[in-house]
């Protein structure tokens, strides 16, 4: 059973925690890796154990930080390698157990008690063709100049859904229906439909609503703004400038992302943690 372990680098606690973490697991005679950023937090880690992010070949990633680091996790991997998330940001909705946890947590998987959630992810073709990351919570498109609206068309499996003049587009997956969605109005969505939310983001017409459609569906998006670049956002983690005549398109990717949990729980986790954040 092979581990790796990354970890939030902006909080001396997360990377105190890690460092724990890796100890336990070696002296139980496991072999451990920890990607090259959380090493160049902290010395501490045998050299010999440290690989790039994006060369882990192990069975589980136990990730110590907050949604961002699992994000950034996701992105940057080459398989979909089970995660375990334990809490140490600010929201934690991705996350599945506590820093008190962790090692209760760990004793369980190393048993085999838990299973695996599966989630859908995103992906986005430019033009034709696919050269971003996959998303796990959203796909924006953006302004590419703040305070200046854009102009677009949006449709679902060829038909129109929607001109919208407005600061953008966000198309979520259930996953991300608690992030930027939500904030431009999005629904909570249960974590085990297959569906995705397509949110106007500050638009100017009122009858511009949020609408969920199959995760199978094809988005095609059109910007009708001939002067004006958009941004296309990913997680909050990939940015790039696209011009006005580009071709977006956003469908369900193949790959998935698969969290270690213990309970099959989604109510009052999710709803109770929106309410006690915001």
């Amino acid at each position: 059973m092979k581990f790796g372990i990354v970890a939030r680098r902006d909080r001396e606690a997360a990377l105190k925690l890690a460092y724990r973490v890796y100890d336990f697991l070696k002296v139980s005679g496991y072999e451990v890796f920890v990607d090259r950023d959380t090493y160049s937090h902290l010395h501490e880690f045998d050299k010999e154990d440290v690989v790039r992010l994006e060369e882990f070949d192990v069975d589980y990633i136990i990730v110590i930080g907050g949604d961002g680091t699992i994000l950034r996790v996701e992105h940057r991997t080459k398989r979909d390698i089970p995660i375990l998330g334990i809490n140490m940001g600010t929201l934690g909705f991705l996350t599945e157990v506590e820093p008190h946890e962790t090692f209760f947590a760990i004793s369980k998987l190393i048993e085999g008690e838990y299973h695996i959630d599966e989630r859908i992810k995103l992906r986005t073709y430019i033009n034709g063709v696919n050269n971003v990351p996959d998303a796990l919570n959203e796909v924006a498109i953006l302004t590419g100049i703040p305070g200046k609206i854009i102009h677009l068309k949006y449709y679902i499996d060829g038909g129109l859904a929607d001109e919208v003049r407005a600061d953008g587009l966000i198309i979520s997956t259930p996953t991300g229906s608690t992030g930027y969605s939500m904030s431009a109005g999005g629904p909570f969505v249960d974590p085990r439909l297959r569906v995705v939310v397509l949110a106007p983001l500050a638009p100017i017409a009122l009858s511009s609503r949020p609408i969920v459609v199959p995760a199978e569906s094809k988005i095609d998006i059109r910007n009708l703004s001939p002067t004006r670049e958009v941004i296309l956002a990913i997680d909050g983690q990939f940015y790039t400038y696209l011009t006005p005549e580009t071709e977006i398109q956003v469908k369900i990717s193949p790959r998935r992302t698969r969290f270690i949990r213990f309970s099959n729980e989604i109510y009052p986790k999710y709803t109770m943690r929106i309410k006690k954040k915001f």
